[in-house]
């Protein structure tokens, strides 16, 4: 493909997506394929010679488009928002182009240096403690990671090679193997699955410390597994405090938690990854007292801040401990810059990494801070607006505040009735909702996702989820 047929493929891909996305209410949000549909529809080997790209974009209609689960549909309501955006496609586009391996400064000293002043400007838009920002003068600053599953692991080896150190001057005859098998970590048991996950992979025992009747994880929970932990020999090194739960949005108590884990030396990591995104509206800030006392602290703009998959956000205070523990420096990736400008390899797990930052310039530079404040109040506004359609509805419940863009609710009555609820919901595909369960309880989640829900989006997927309700309720009756 040459330059001429390349802008002619562009500009065709362009219109389509902007099709696709203005008319993606018009789609059904749940694919009805069954595994394996697409095999029959694809040859069995790549094709010897070139088709034609026009042949490829009619295939997209044919072949891709039955497969999709549409995330941007104004009726998507699982999981959490992936965010999208034309001024973050457009970057994508050019990222693309450039094509750099951002591993070293030198690898393409533009692809950093915006990444160290994005993170700037973003923390900044949160009120971050002027220790986690790059332009303070000091150690810290901020990376862009792929998710905020890396990022809890990332925290969690620099907290590991942190503690090693650490005990290795107290106990010099301790091999690093003793001192691993002694390490305890800690985070809720609301928690999302990832932070266990980085315990498994890190190679470190990780404790679930039951929430209080508010889906908080308290301080006082910490300091007395700390000290438990401490009598039975154990070494703490690593707590995670979760702002804005997968399961319910809750939200730990970080300022106690912080207390804790300064108080006995153990890291704190935040992971803000849905509700950071709400930080940068001074009104909820109050959700992240104490990020002060946190050693590093994470939140994906590409989850709720119109910044495409993917852009995770992290700051440390002092990087130096997650630097020493990647730090692999063959001759190969040597510069004469070195030390003047963070090479992010020593950042991350991965070596190479995508020029991600233009995203985040291109959408805070389109967008500005007042707007992206207006989307993240509109979709809170929306939540509180289906949450108050629920309340009046007295066949159903409220399980947990709601406090951002998520509203957790349930049929009263068994499990097993709404089950079979959400069973029709997802079925129906009007509307695709995903269930959580905490205790006992099994709700259903309603998360405001795409970027172009609008109150009457709102009003027909309650209209949806009471109709079958009627359904199944009216064949719960005794006798039916």
């Amino acid at each position: 493909m040459e330059c001429k047929q390349f802008k002619e493929f562009a500009k065709d891909m362009v219109d389509y997506i902007g099709d696709y996305l203005e008319n993606i209410r018009d789609r059904r949000v749940l694919p009805t394929v069954e595994p394996g549909y697409m095999r029959p529809l694809l040859p069995e080997e790549a094709p010897e010679n070139p088709d034609k790209w026009q042949d490829v974009m009619g295939d997209i209609e044919k072949i891709i488009m039955p497969g999709v689960t549409h995330w941007h549909s104004p009726r998507f309501h699982a999981y959490f928002p992936t965010a999208n955006s034309y001024p973050a496609i457009v970057a994508d586009m050019l990222s693309g182009a450039i094509a750099c391996i951002g591993f070293t400064w030198i690898a393409s000293p533009a692809c950093t240096e915006l990444e160290v002043v994005m993170l700037d400007w973003l923390g900044k838009m949160l009120e971050l403690p002027k220790e986690f920002l790059a332009c303070s003068g000091g150690k810290g600053g901020g990376v862009i990671q792929g998710t905020a599953s890396e990022a809890t692991l990332v925290a969690l080896l620099g907290a590991k090679a942190k503690a090693v150190r650490r005990v290795k001057q107290d106990h010099p005859d301790w091999s690093e193997a003793t001192i691993v098998s002694k390490l305890v970590g800690y985070a809720s048991n609301q928690a999302h699955s990832s932070v266990e996950r980085a315990g498994l992979l890190g190679g470190v025992q990780l404790r679930l410390l039951p929430a209080d009747d508010n889906l908080r994880l308290r301080g006082e929970t910490l300091e007395r597994a700390i000290q438990e932990d401490r009598r039975n020999g154990l070494i703490p090194f690593y707590a995670v405090a979760t702002l804005g739960t997968t399961n319910a949005c809750s939200f730990d108590s970080l300022d106690e938690m912080g207390t804790v884990c300064n108080k006995e030396d153990v890291w704190l990591h935040v992971d803000a990854a849905y509700a950071g995104s709400a930080f940068i509206c001074p009104e909820f800030r109050y959700l992240m007292a104490g990020i002060e006392r946190a050693d590093s602290f994470n939140f994906n703009p590409h989850k709720w801040m119109l910044v495409n998959f993917d852009c995770s956000a992290m700051w440390l205070k002092d990087p130096t401990y997650v630097v020493n523990a990647f730090n692999v420096d063959p001759l190969y990736l040597k510069h004469d810059q070195q030390g003047a400008a963070p090479d992010y390899r020593h950042w991350q797990i991965p070596l190479g990494r995508r020029f991600r930052a233009l995203k985040l310039w291109f959408v805070l530079r389109l967008y500005g801070v007042r707007n992206l404040q207006a989307h993240i109040r509109k979709q809170v506004a929306l939540a509180h607006e289906f949450e108050e359609m629920v309340r009046q509805d007295n066949r159903f419940e409220i399980v947990t505040e709601v406090v951002l863009g998520l509203v957790c609710f349930r049929l009263k009555g068994s499990n097993e009735r709404n089950e079979t609820l959400l069973k029709r919901i997802n079925g129906h595909g009007v509307i695709h909702l995903v269930p959580s369960k905490i205790g006992e309880t099994y709700f259903l989640r309603f998360a405001i996702c795409s970027r172009f829900t609008e109150s009457r989006d709102i009003q027909l997927s309650w209209g949806e989820i009471r109709s079958l309700a009627d359904d199944v309720l009216a064949e719960d009756q005794p006798g039916k």
